[in-house]
């Protein structure tokens, strides 16, 4: 019987030890898109104790401790840090086969040395205690947690209006690792709410100091924006998207929508697809006049339980996959861009696994030769970021497109101890690719594997995205 959480976890084979072991485990990270606060690595904020790093904004643990009966108090509430902390272990014990067990203990692990211990009610004391009192030497400082992780680029994510102030202390403190940003200007084109949208363009008009009259002065703003954002080191742009945007429209017809937002009177439907397809198009070629690379999640189904969102806002654990079409817009959206020769490098995601196939065809439509990997079917996402949804993702890339240039894994968390998601993937990536060495289905030559492990890891994100590194 195998132990849990060894040197070797999820490494079956000896073939699979050596490649992560002697090939992925020395790579560095390149995070290319995360939601860390940009502002606690810029001031290399000291958390307090294991709840604060661990259980504040991590909607992953708050829907497994919302299906096990705790009490919302507990969870987004105003219960003591430590009795959040209790109740999150009482959970645990009911995660065996969620891959928040797997993530918590590697977490444990790897960063307090806490490996032959499982978290549950009987241990949370202690590992409370000890784990707190780690988190509060200077060596367990956010920027230290991420140097311990090996991170040698991390992507944040910000909107335009973003001042980019804790990125810009960052570079200018010449800390050991770089921080980038990525552009998120899904609020500027939110018509499902026009008094959100219209007081997001209005603080868009004082911040670029242009008086936004109509649509094309609203573009301006938006790419004085996109202007600032290049000038501060970002060179990648990220959506999250129900689905792509491809409507037919004309100049004057989004000229006369854009009117009415700011008159504040309703849209139909078609005017609110027509209006998306305008601002996603707008967005894509600004990216590719600047060298950028666009991200497009796609399939979410967000804030769903309409209670909930009144009590404790977005983004709190109240999302699902969604079923939109998907190909038809997505296929239309990117052969409008490549026409003209001016589709930007793209990294496309889907968090509906019945989509799998259908992006990863999608990607080899708009190859162009220009760049290896030009187009990317993006790692598993949100939901599917697991065991299975890792394993099935890479399968469909290698049947379909090419593996080995894949740019690899990201973190896509709100949270400082999340880096072993990288190792998850680098340890799930080493045993599929050794199974098929078992299987004669690939060649037993482990260096040949084991640079493609390298690429994967880690070399392909940093030829790829344009953020040097030096």
């Amino acid at each position: 019987m195998a132990e849990f959480i060894t040197e070797d976890f999820l490494l079956q084979t000896k073939p699979a030890k050596t490649l992560y072991h002697e090939h992925a485990e020395k790579m560095p990270i390149y995070d290319y898109h995360c939601h860390l606060p940009a502002d606690q690595i810029a001031a290399d904020h000291q958390f307090e104790n294991l709840t604060q790093i661990w259980l504040y904004g991590d909607h992953y643990k708050w829907r497994a401790m919302r299906a096990n009966g705790i009490p919302e108090k507990y969870i987004t509430g105003n219960a003591g840090d430590y009795e959040k902390f209790e109740k999150w272990a009482r959970t645990v014990p009911y995660t065996l086969c969620n891959p928040l067990y797997h993530w918590t203990h590697l977490e444990l692990a790897r960063y307090f040395g806490i490996g032959n211990k499982l978290l549950n009610p009987d241990t949370a004391k202690k590992i409370y205690e000890r784990c707190s009192e780690m988190l509060r030497t200077p060596e367990f400082s956010c920027r230290n947690l991420i140097k311990k992780a090996n991170v040698k680029l991390l992507c944040t994510t910000e909107g335009p209006l973003d001042s980019l102030e804790h990125h810009k202390k960052l570079r200018d403190d010449g800390a050991e690792f770089k921080v980038h940003t990525a552009f998120r200007p899904d609020k500027a084109m939110a018509v499902e709410d026009l008094p959100a949208l219209n007081a997001w363009i209005d603080k868009l008009g004082r911040l670029s100091n242009i008086e936004i009259i109509d649509f094309h002065s609203y573009v301006e703003a938006i790419r004085q924006r996109h202007y600032y954002f290049h000038e501060n080191g970002c060179r990648l742009s990220d959506h999250g998207l129900e689905t792509a945007y491809a409507e037919d429209y004309t100049e004057s017809e989004i000229k006369k929508i854009f009117d009415k937002i700011r008159s504040g009177k309703h849209l139909d439907t078609l005017e609110c697809l027509k209006f998306k397809s305008a601002m996603m198009t707008e967005f894509a070629l600004m990216d590719y006049e600047s060298g950028w690379v666009q991200q497009l999640h796609l399939g979410a189904l967000r804030n769903n339980n309409t209670r909930m969102f009144k009590a404790v806002g977005p983004d709190t654990g109240f999302d699902s996959i969604g079923d939109f079409e998907t190909a038809v817009p997505l296929a239309k959206f990117l052969d409008m861009l490549d026409r003209n020769n001016e589709l930007p490098k793209t990294i496309l995601y889907n968090l509906n696994p019945r989509d799998n196939e259908l992006i990863a065809t999608m990607v080899g439509n708009f190859q162009d030769g220009s760049v290896a990997g030009k187009i990317q079917y993006g790692s598993a996402w949100w939901f599917l970021d697991q065991k299975d949804g890792i394993q099935k993702q890479l399968t469909v890339l290698s049947n379909i497109g090419l593996l080995s240039r894949f740019v690899g894994m990201l973190t896509d968390s709100r949270s400082f101890l999340s880096y072993p998601r990288h190792e998850y993937f680098r340890r799930i990536l080493c045993n599929m690719l050794a199974s098929d060495v078992e299987a004669g289905l690939l060649p037993n030559d482990l260096d040949l594997l084991g640079k493609m492990v390298e690429d994967i890891c880690f070399n392909n994100a940093k030829d790829y995205f344009p953020m040097a590194l030096d």
